[in-house]
């Protein structure tokens, strides 16, 4: 008699981004904007982007720096991004888009009219990312995914060769609630939701803000993330410099 060998398919790999390039951006969330120039200038020198987390004490308890006027007189080589943790951002949108942003990040919870956003963010040539928070349903962004306009992928940098055709640039997990920096994160959630979003979501661009170090950086890309947010873990390790480069050689291990 002869046996028949059982052959089993090989694992499946984890769902990857198909673009590898991975973006590293220092998230600023304090509450003068004196605190904001000074972080900027710390990491300049080694990233090409920034994140302005601002809170309005209504979305968010906590309040940050939140006057987009300040900005007017800033002087930055870095491209920023806003992520606008505050109540109807449709009513504050037009202050933000100013130099130097290059992309705002709305809240799914806090919106009620995103085809005005993202009408506006086009007419003025900025970015437009959407957010959700640790506890909401990662399907409920699944109505903006649609099919990706761009068939030829980019730098993760270049984020319009992903735009889908609904009109967002990214989609972001927040890992911590709205708030302070140094929040604790449910990592088993946060990268079930990550996995999720880009098996049904493949050439889109996922930020994941909050709890990022060297460990969590890997956990995160490794089900899916273009963009790592990191603020404790850079401006708490008393080197900014060697902080962002452990970062950095995790991305191209």
């Amino acid at each position: 008699m002869r046996l028949r060998t059982k052959i089993f398919p090989p694992k499946a790999d984890p769902p990857r981004a198909e673009n590898s390039m991975v973006e590293i951006i220092p998230s600023i969330n304090v509450r003068t904007f004196e605190e904001v120039k000074e972080r900027i200038s710390k990491v300049e020198p080694y990233v090409k982007w920034c994140h302005l987390d601002v809170t309005d004490g209504i979305f968010s308890k906590h309040l940050t720096w939140h006057d987009p006027r300040d900005l007017l007189n800033l002087e930055t080589k870095l491209n920023a991004e806003v992520h606008l943790m505050v109540s109807e951002p449709e009513k504050i949108l037009d202050q933000w888009l100013v130099k130097p942003i290059k992309r705002i990040i709305v809240h799914l919870e806090a919106v009620s009219d995103m085809d005005l956003i993202i009408k506006k963010c086009r007419e003025a040539g900025v970015e437009i990312g959407l957010a959700i928070n640790p506890e909401t349903f990662w399907g409920k962004l699944e109505p903006w995914f649609g099919p990706v306009r761009s068939k030829t992928l980019k730098a993760s940098a270049d984020v319009q060769a992903h735009r889908t055709s609904n009109g967002i640039d990214l989609f972001q997990v927040l890992a911590v609630h709205p708030g302070p920096s140094g929040q604790e994160v449910n990592w088993p959630e946060i990268l079930g939701k990550i996995r999720h979003i880009r098996e049904h979501c493949p050439r889109c661009i996922i930020e994941v803000d909050g709890g990022i170090d060297p460990h969590t950086y890997k956990n995160a890309v490794s089900v899916g993330a273009n963009i790592l947010v990191a603020g404790a873990y850079i401006f708490n390790s008393g080197d900014i410099k060697i902080a962002v480069e452990n970062l950095k050689n995790v991305s191209s291990t």
